[in-house]
């Protein structure tokens, strides 16, 4: 007799979270958003709010590839080319960007690490927020990647400082300066404009995926 097949119990999803969830869902579902660079869209404003609350930080900052949040996370800080930067446990992806980069990376425990990774796909996704507590306060930045969670390519960067915000903003094509500037035809920050823009964007669609995601995690105890 073949083995009954039985349907793996889904996370909770705690009550609180119900309007969010259902909110995320009609919007996606009804309007067919996949890529927005309107300044209101809410998918990509809802997630960064979700990965404050859960890093506490206070700036988050999205990137549709966890090259372009490395990216941000040392442009933020102003390391880059001919900058040396310490990495802990640097993957082989992570040390030919740096290179790519003109970036040095040492092991010299006297300088600060440039930014703390965790890397989330649906096996760890329970434990997301004591790996949080665990990586608090060791470096001034939260580099999170979603991409293995299935959804694409997709990751993010927190931090309290505004001013690693602003430059890794600044690295995105439609990032929030440029849509401040395409609706207000207004620089408001021209000293923080790189030499090259990149096409960092996340799409909304995407965020709006990794966002139920997190809602529908049930942190281990």
């Amino acid at each position: 007799m073949s083995d009954t097949l039985t349907k793996p119990a889904a996370p909770a999803i705690e009550k609180e979270h119900y309007f969010s969830l259902s909110f995320v869902l009609s919007r996606v579902l009804n309007s067919g958003v996949i890529m927005s660079i309107e300044k209101n869209d809410h998918e990509l404003k809802g997630l960064e709010k979700a990965i404050a609350k859960l890093t506490k930080t206070r700036y988050v900052s999205l990137f549709n590839s966890f090259t372009g949040a490395v990216h941000g996370a040392l442009w933020g800080q102003d390391i880059g080319y001919g900058s040396t930067a310490r990495l802990n446990y640097a993957s082989e992806q992570e040390r030919k960007f740096t290179n790519w980069l003109g970036i040095q990376l040492t092991s010299d425990p006297h300088v600060e690490a440039a930014y703390s990774l965790i890397a989330v796909d649906a096996h760890n996704l329970h434990q997301l927020d004591q790996a949080v507590r665990d990586f608090a306060g060791l470096a001034p930045v939260f580099v999170l990647d979603f991409t293995g969670l299935g959804f694409g390519p997709v990751a993010a960067i927190a931090s309290n400082d505004e001013l690693v915000w602003k430059k890794a903003e600044r690295l995105k094509i439609f990032g929030a300066f440029d849509l401040q500037t395409m609706w207000t035809q207004e620089e408001s920050s021209p000293e923080l404009q790189p030499a090259a823009q990149f096409n960092y964007r996340l799409s909304p669609l995407v965020a709006a995926c990794i966002k139920i995601s997190l809602l529908r995690r049930k942190p281990s105890s």
